[in-house]
C-alpha cells in the first residue's frame, strides 16, 4: 500500500445531499453541502471499508489556504481537506459561524 497520492477522476452522487458532482480528480467532498465521504486510507486509493458520510466540523485558515476538517459519522477517522472556489459559501459562511 503506497501513502503516494492517487487522482482518481470520477463523478459522483452525493450521500448527504444527492447533487450530482463532477470530479476532477481532486474532489474530495460536495460542493453543495460540504459533506465528504470516508474512501480513502490514502488520498485517492478508494481503500477504505468504512464508507461512511464525513461531515464538515471544522474550517481552518492555513497560509492563506482555506481548508475543511470533516469527521467520519461511523468511525470518527477525522481528514483535512482544500476548499475549491465552486464550493458552497452560504453554507461555509453558516459553518464558521457555529463553530465560533
Amino acid at each position: 500500500m503506497t501513502t503516494k497520492f492517487t487522482r482518481k477522476i470520477e463523478d459522483f452522487i452525493c450521500g448527504h445531499c444527492g447533487a450530482q458532482v463532477t470530479g476532477d480528480g481532486y474532489t474530495n467532498h460536495c460542493p453543495v453541502c460540504l459533506y465528504s465521504k470516508h474512501v480513502d486510507i490514502h488520498p485517492g486509493d478508494r481503500a477504505a471499508t468504512c464508507q461512511g458520510l464525513m461531515a464538515p466540523v471544522e474550517y481552518l485558515l492555513k497560509n492563506g489556504e482555506e481548508k475543511l476538517l470533516h469527521r467520519c459519522l461511523v468511525c470518527g477517522y477525522e481528514k483535512l481537506n482544500r476548499l475549491d472556489k465552486a464550493d458552497n459559501r452560504d453554507l461555509l459562511l453558516k459553518i464558521i459561524a457555529t463553530l465560533k
